[in-house]
């Protein structure tokens, strides 16, 4: 085993480990190369390098998504920090645990004309849950790490991003046999995962006096929510659960698809809908049609549940629920009272009838981006992690049923295109499940430097739907009507991923009619090396 000689690289390589951060992705660089050497030096840790810093922090977003605990990020000092933004937006607001460390020069050093040195403190002030500054030399010790500790528990008790930056002086390279510190891991005092008992009957009371009552999912990890729990919800006919393609939550008596359901309504379909109750749960939801829905027709009362945070997305919350949707709804349930009506069976006949023509439409319309992706979902092999990427991926995402042996994820904190593919790869390299990721030509292109590193999963496979350019602005109002329309919103192109899949390594087949689609389709997920489509 080997150490830096530096203390404080000594004191955050241990604190890490004794609080199971041993997932560390690090960018090359000479400022950090005490991290480095503290990191690698200790074969517990499981250690990344990725050049590219953007990159890196969204492959470790997938990483920490998937194991559900913080991923450490190291790079060197200047503007490799600030390549890290993206990543640490996304994961602010979408939950995601990482642990940021900066490697910067001492404050002597600082704001003289020096090189590779910015304001590097504070600098994520506006998207971080910590902002760490630790100090160097021993008589900074104590500080440091109480510093390094309380960024850690944060980390690992409200779930997102932290930041420790950490000052190292020249010489950097320099080891040693036997650490010089020893820090102590305090203990982490575990937020408990409960709500009020009076807060819970306040809103069984208004539950029981609805006869319409709607529950709205957003992003949800797989197996939020028991089996006992999805079935109660499903069986109780004055309830309307609406999923989304990213809920990962399954019934046949639920309604995903949402804006498939609700495009056609007009008012008085609207006021039909319109719930007394709505309880919402889980991240960013996608659909714009039912923030719209919400927004014109609100509930009488909404209650938000989550353990962290409740947005006032639809302007009427009533009340954040502070506790997980599983731990409410198995302590709330048992205070309900079935209502008779037929708000759920009502829905249930419209979802149908627009299930029938949504199979019509697709008999008849020609070989397009809609058809495609009805294809791909009736082609995806079972039991697989889908990764889809923002903009008109997850939309057309939504339009269709997802196979519920899949398990699926999105960006959706910031739904920015920049990081989706990164973020795939980090995600099936720890995924046991075989992983698909769908994205669109101007997401695929824009992080094309994910697929430089080695740690791409042999099974992992990438669908690229290229319609050369940004398609999803041709279905927003008027933006065709925008001068230069094809050059500065569309950004038309004709480039397609061969050589860079040459260039990395993977095999590459493509497609440009349905009866090439379904001929390629057809051997696409046979082989377990990395494919791109």
């Amino acid at each position: 085993m080997q150490f830096s000689s530096k203390i404080l690289s000594q004191t955050v390589t241990k604190l890490c480990l004794d609080k199971g951060i041993d997932h560390i992705v690090i960018s090359p660089g000479s400022r950090n190369a005490a991290l480095t050497i503290g990191f690698t030096g200790n074969e517990s840790f499981t250690n990344f390098s990725i050049v590219d810093e953007r990159c890196a922090a969204f492959f470790a977003l997938g990483l920490a998504q998937q194991l559900q605990r913080p991923v450490a990020l190291v790079c060197t000092s200047g503007s490799a920090l600030l390549n890290y933004y993206p990543a640490i937006a996304e994961a602010y607001y979408s939950d995601v645990p990482l642990v940021i460390l900066s490697a910067d020069r001492p404050a002597h050093l600082l704001e003289i004309g020096d090189g590779q040195t910015i304001k590097q403190e504070n600098v994520f002030a506006n998207h971080i849950l910590f902002n760490g500054a630790c100090k160097e030399g021993d008589t900074h010790q104590s500080y440091n790490e109480d510093q390094i500790h309380t960024a850690l528990s944060i980390a690992i008790n409200q779930r997102g991003p932290v930041h420790i930056n950490l000052p190292f002086s020249e010489p950097l390279y320099d080891t040693v046999k036997t650490p010089s510190v020893f820090p102590e891991c305090q203990e982490i005092v575990e937020i408990q995962d409960t709500a009020s008992p009076a807060l819970i009957s306040e809103i069984a009371s208004h539950w029981n006096a609805s006869s319409k009552k709607m529950i709205l999912t957003g992003v949800l990890a797989p197996n939020s929510l028991e089996v006992e729990v999805i079935s109660q919800l499903a069986e109780n006919s004055s309830v309307v659960v609406l999923t989304e393609t990213t809920s990962n939550v399954h019934h046949p008596n639920f309604f995903p698809a949402i804006d498939q359901l609700i495009a056609p309504l007009d008012d008085s379909d609207f006021k039909a809908l319109q719930p007394e109750v709505l309880i919402t749960f889980g991240g960013m939801v996608v659909s714009k049609k039912i923030k719209k829905l919400l927004r014109d027709y609100p509930p009488m009362v909404h209650y938000h549940i989550d353990s962290k945070k409740a947005f006032d997305t639809y302007f009427c919350l009533t009340k954040h629920v502070p506790c997980s949707p599983n731990h409410f709804f198995k302590e709330f349930l048992s205070l309900t009272q079935k209502t008779i009506s037929t708000y759920q069976q009502d829905w249930l006949r419209v979802k149908n009838q627009r299930l029938q023509k949504h199979d019509l439409y697709l008999n008849e319309i020609p070989f397009s981006d809609f058809l495609v992706f009805s294809q791909l979902f009736k082609t995806l092999p079972n039991n697989i992690q889908l990764q889809l990427s923002n903009s008109s991926t997850i939309r057309y995402g939504q339009l269709f049923e997802m196979n519920p042996s899949h398990t699926i994820f999105c960006n959706r904190g910031t739904s920015g295109i920049d990081g989706s593919t990164s973020t795939a790869i980090g995600a099936a390299h720890v995924c046991k499940t075989p992983t698909v990721f769908i994205t669109g030509d101007l997401s695929f292109f824009y992080d094309s430097n994910a697929l430089w590193n080695q740690y791409i999963a042999s099974d992992f496979k990438i669908i690229i739907i290229n319609n050369s350019g940004g398609g999803i602005f041709r279905i927003l109002p008027d933006a065709k009507e925008v001068p230069s329309f094809s050059t500065f919103f569309e950004t038309k192109h004709q480039l397609t991923a061969k050589q860079l899949s040459e260039m990395h390594g993977f095999g590459y087949q493509s497609a440009n009619d349905m009866p090439s689609l379904m001929a390629q389709l057809a051997t696409f997920f046979e082989t377990l090396t990395p494919h791109k489509f």
